[in-house]
């Protein structure tokens, strides 16, 4: 004999039943979202890290040929001293270029996870409506 459907409870059982897998299944999307953005962060923070240690070695290189430029201004002749600024005005380029891709990179990097925030908040305010 089934208790449930004497009582009229099987209804009710049978939408807590579906909640419950609906629920398990979103879970799960969130779940695979939020690796899918993880794997996303992971890649833009290890970018991150080789801009920095390019923009690091880039001013060091940058700031030795700034200064070996300088020194080579008061020798003789010119064409040491064109050279010089010139070698000089490529690290400069470079580490600016290099300072432009670690900018964007760390603007990014500031809105991981961005669309499993975005669907938790809207799973939340359907939640809050329903109740």
């Amino acid at each position: 004999m089934n208790w449930l459907s004497l009582l009229g409870l099987d209804a009710l059982v049978a939408r807590w039943r579906a909640h419950v897998i609906e629920g398990a299944i979103a879970a799960e999307d969130r779940m695979e979202l939020a690796r899918l953005e993880w794997q996303d962060q992971k890649a833009r923070l290890q970018r991150l890290l080789v801009l920095t240690i390019a923009v690091g070695g880039l001013t060091v290189v940058a700031l030795l040929m700034l200064s070996a430029a300088i020194l080579v201004q008061f020798w003789d002749t010119p064409q040491r001293t064109a050279v010089a600024w010139g070698v000089a005005a490529v690290w400069l380029l470079g580490w600016v270029v290099a300072l432009g891709s670690l900018v964007s990179v760390a603007q990014k990097a500031r809105h991981g996870f961005a669309l499993t925030r975005r669907e938790l908040a809207q799973d939340w305010h359907e939640i809050k409506e329903r109740l």
